[in-house]
């Protein structure tokens, strides 16, 4: 029997729902999209009273890539944490820098500095030369790795904890011991644009997926906390199962503890005699767990907050339980079987499977910071973009989830939940010379609040817009398909946009291109609004660089109201009617070379009591002001003559 194109297609298609794949997941996926392996197996031996660890540490890496490599790097991220480092220069030569940091790091002395010293590497069991050039580690291989080829690394280093200056280190402010997060050798990224050996400078961070075997032998008196899995809570003596504390060693003995951690790209942990442990089970989830101190904080706090900490320890995780439940329901299913809150740090920083966050806050802001750095799971820990070159994609989602999140579990029902990132996106974008495009390498911003508001700022209102441009049931779809397709990989911003357009059914990159590649603003106003015959005609203007689609809502005089459309034609395409209970009508394609627009309806002017473009407040409109049209006190008394 012949069959004609379509029918072969058609058959196609029913196959691939027979064997349960989607035309969604089947073109959005890259082709020939490929990532590195890894597999490490370290062991430590932590000496407490020197604030320095031995470390050996086993590494097989698989070359899943077309390419040979005949060199690695590793980053070694403790040694940032010394005089004139890179890290250093730039605290102390930027415009406006972090208070975390400033110029502490040049006044360290040789017990307060960070190190990473490599005394043995090897691969596959033969010596390799090295070269340690601040915070990377260049190796030569003996042989190279082949495509598909695997190999083994084995290195012994010995590490000395910085004082806390960021993220990391010994001692933080509110007396925690060590917050050990990028504490190891850890081998950079490669991918389709080769390695990425990116000193430490301070900010964002990129790795590929695998698997983490970690031991870790410590002073009996200290309780480790970690965002992995225990392996030997018995040997121990730790009720990790369930809360409280079971640690009753002689003094001097050390503990050994056993993580393991798979689909993962990172291992953070952090130790304190003082730790104790609250837990709770999210239903169909992670079982959460909460590390924090008692006594050293109340000391740290004020005498009102003091008395207030206990309590708002103990109400956090049913907070923190409603966020994960929340995510679950709108991004996709948290995959680990455990998320550890742990007291540390230098404020609030995302990490795999756990956070390290400061505790002396009020209520409001503990829920706060773990509920922003436990979405970071869903973008930083899960879907792992490249965040040295697309900070935007893990904190810009992170910060739009983090106010929808806030503002569901607080029962606060806001009409407008991303108001503050519009006031701060609004204040860079009218200051000349201020605001650099997102794609800018996280590092190379010209000041650091000009990173803040690319990467946290516009990356939260990049969502929020971008809901006002495709309808807010098809962003959603759009972001749990991505999460979906894109979990545990290394997406980028174009492979959203492309799920996007799918989803919407429009071309969406001359939006992608203004919001993130350049700097230029929106501002539409209404120019004039005149009677003609029975209707009434409105004058549009673009006053801003950068196009988008308009909406305008015609309010009547008995409060009735109509919202007219307008899609740029370079969307190819338009959105639903989002506005239960009022009139939806398209009106004509808005060109973008074309800055003036006639609105022309069928309302005589007398019958209008306000017009407003964007009623929703979803657009980055820059000035919002010219947006409303409502007839004066001398134009309504006209109009009555008339």
């Amino acid at each position: 029997m012949h069959l004609s194109f379509n029918h072969l297609l058609v058959a196609l298609i029913s196959a691939l729902f027979t064997l349960g794949f989607s035309i969604s997941e089947s073109v959005a996926q890259r082709a020939g999209y490929w990532q590195q392996e890894v597999h490490y197996e370290m062991d430590v031996d932590m000496h407490v009273e020197a604030n320095q660890f031995d470390g050996k540490q086993k590494l097989v890496y698989t070359n899943n890539s077309p390419d040979t490599l005949n060199r690695v790097f590793y980053h070694l991220f403790f040694n940032a944490f010394q005089p004139n480092s890179m890290m250093d220069k730039r605290s102390r030569t930027i415009a406006d820098p972090s208070s975390k940091i400033a110029d502490k790091i040049t006044g360290y002395d040789s017990t307060e500095i960070g190190y990473q010293k490599i005394s043995s590497l090897k691969q596959n069991g033969e010596e390799v030369e090295f070269l340690v050039e601040g915070t990377i580690l260049e190796v030569q291989l003996k042989e190279p790795i082949l495509p598909g080829g695997e190999t083994v690394f084995e290195m012994e280093f010995n590490a000395q904890v910085p004082l806390q200056t960021r993220r990391s280190g010994r001692d933080n402010e509110e007396g925690v011991r060590f917050s050990m997060s990028q504490w190891y050798p850890k081998i950079a990224a490669y991918d389709e644009d080769g390695w990425h050996p990116n000193p430490y400078i301070g900010r964002e961070f990129y790795a590929p997926f695998g698997v983490f075997d970690v031991t870790i032998h410590i002073d009996s008196s200290y309780v480790v906390a970690a965002g992995s899995v225990l392996q030997n809570p018995e040997e121990v003596g730790f009720g990790y199962e369930t809360e409280g504390m079971e640690v009753n060693r002689p003094d001097g003995e050390k503990l050994t503890w056993h993580f393991r951690s798979e689909n993962v790209h990172d291992f953070m942990w952090a130790a304190d005699p003082d730790f104790t442990q609250i837990t709770n089970q999210v239903q169909d989830g992670p079982l959460l767990r909460f590390f924090h101190q008692t006594g050293p904080v109340a000391e740290n706090a004020s005498e009102e907050r003091a008395k207030e900490l206990p309590e708002s320890w103990a109400n956090l995780p049913a907070f923190t339980a409603k966020a994960v439940e929340y995510m679950n329901k709108n991004v996709g299913k948290y995959p680990y079987k455990e998320y550890s809150v742990i007291q540390g740090g230098d404020g609030g920083m995302e990490y795999i499977m756990g956070t390290l966050i400061t505790g002396n806050r009020s209520f409001r802001s503990l829920v706060g910071v773990t509920v922003h750095e436990l979405i970071h799971s869903w973008f930083h820990g899960v879907l792992a973009n490249n965040e040295v070159y697309e900070a935007w994609i893990d904190e810009g989602f992170t910060s739009y989830f983090s106010s929808l999140t806030m503002n569901e579990i607080f029962d606060e029902d806001e009409e407008f939940p991303m108001a503050s990132q519009y006031r701060g996106y609004k204040q860079i974008a009218v200051s000349p010379g201020l605001e650099e495009p997102m794609s800018i390498h996280s590092d190379h911003y010209n000041t650091n609040v000009a990173y803040s508001r690319a990467s946290y700022t516009k990356g939260a209102l990049f969502l929020h817009q971008l809901g006002y441009i495709i309808g807010e049931d098809v962003l959603v779809q759009s972001l749990k398909d991505f999460y979906e397709i894109w979990r545990f990989k290394h997406p980028t911003g174009k492979d959203f946009i492309r799920i996007a357009e799918e989803e919407s059914g429009m071309v969406l990159d001359w939006y992608y291109e203004y919001w993130i590649n350049t700097t230029k603003t929106i501002d539409y106003s209404i120019e004039l609004v005149e009677a003609a015959g029975d209707g009434t005609n409105i004058s549009l203007k673009r006053m801003g660089l950068m196009p988008m689609p308009i909406e305008v809502e015609v309010t009547r005089t008995d409060s009735s109201s109509t919202v007219y459309y307008m899609p740029l034609q370079i969307m190819w395409g338009e959105k639903q009617d989002e506005y239960s209970g009022k009139e939806w009508i398209q009106k004509e394609d808005w060109q973008w070379v074309s800055p003036e627009y006639t609105l022309m309806i069928d309302e005589p002017m007398e019958f209008i009591q306000k017009i407003e473009i964007d009623p929703t407040q979803r657009m980055m409109d820059i000035n919002r002001e010219n947006n409303i049209w409502e007839p004066s006190e001398e134009e309504f008394e006209e109009i009555e003559s008339d």
